[in-house]
């Protein structure tokens, strides 16, 4: 599931999509960056909205919004851009949000529910309950697999 620290936590960025709240494993953000100008490339799936130039690297950038089906909205100053690592290449996730680095504890990860509404049950690894707080562990893999991919491999 998680990658857990020898004390039995995972460090995980929360961030904000419509009204939910969602979380992605530190290890996997190379940084969080303020909305900027992103290039469009024709011919792509519609939730890739194009490249940006993030310190000379050319990265393209998703909208994590339009990937699980949610309306669009306008981009304001809160909007931020997840930019992750992954085999050797930068990605970038435009979410309406980043709102905390926590230390959660593996316990608190639970399984995902069969029924779940909203986002697309593959996208998930797990439930995250804290006290007053629920929010999703996403499964970063799996948002990046294109559609296509999915019906292939029988998902």
């Amino acid at each position: 599931m998680a990658v857990e620290t020898a004390d039995g936590y995972v460090k995980v960025i929360v961030f904000q999509l419509k009204d939910e709240e969602y979380a992605i494993e530190v290890n996997d953000v190379q940084s969080i960056e303020k909305m900027q100008t992103v290039t469009r490339i024709p011919g792509v799936e519609p939730y890739i909205i194009g490249v940006m130039n993030l310190r000379g690297i050319i990265t393209p950038v998703l909208d994590l919004r339009k990937r699980f089906g949610l309306e669009s909205r306008d981009y304001d100053e809160a909007t931020r851009i997840l930019v992750l690592k992954r085999d050797n290449s930068d990605i970038g996730f435009i979410v309406d949000g980043a709102n905390d680095v926590m230390d959660i504890a593996a316990s608190n990860i639970e399984p995902t529910p069969e029924v779940v509404g909203g986002v697309a049950e593959e996208y998930l690894r797990g439930v995250v309950k804290l006290e007053d707080r629920l929010f999703t562990l996403l499964h970063i893999d799996k948002i990046l697999n294109k559609p296509e991919e999915k019906q292939r491999s029988g998902m």
